[in-house]
């Protein structure tokens, strides 16, 4: 009996993604006090990732032998449209997150907490235009 219960327990558990939890930057002038918006940060709390005015369930995680990665399945909405696609979290060995989709990888950076807000949040800001 209590090993039945243990195990409806763990199968009702949430997918945490712990290993990725975290605010990423897609951009060096990424502000990092905004998630998901223009300009802002990408990040990963527990199963959910909210990424460019999106966010995805993290389900159904397959560890990647000999990596520190992730395979997920992603449950994903936004801007009116659902979709499902697969994405693979890795490490990176500066802290960072790579991210691959199908055909696509991305490597972002991990926004330093203790940077002050608002200080460089466009290309504008320092002077750089087209």
């Amino acid at each position: 009996m209590i090993r039945a219960m243990a195990l409806a327990l763990f199968a009702a558990a949430p997918v945490a993604a712990d290993p990725f939890d975290g605010l990423y930057k897609p951009a060096p002038t990424t502000d990092c006090t905004i998630v998901g918006g223009d300009g802002g940060a990408l990040k990963v709390e527990g199963d959910t990732f909210f990424g460019a005015e999106s966010q995805c369930k993290m389900t159904t995680p397959v560890n990647v032998r000999d990596m520190d990665a992730i395979l997920y399945d992603m449950v994903c909405d936004g801007e009116g449209e659902s979709w499902v696609s697969r994405a693979l979290f890795m490490r990176a060995a500066d802290g960072g997150l790579i991210l691959a989709w199908n055909g696509f990888a991305f490597k972002y950076d991990r926004c330093n907490p203790d940077a002050p807000a608002g200080t460089v949040t466009t290309a504008e800001d320092i002077g750089i235009t087209d």
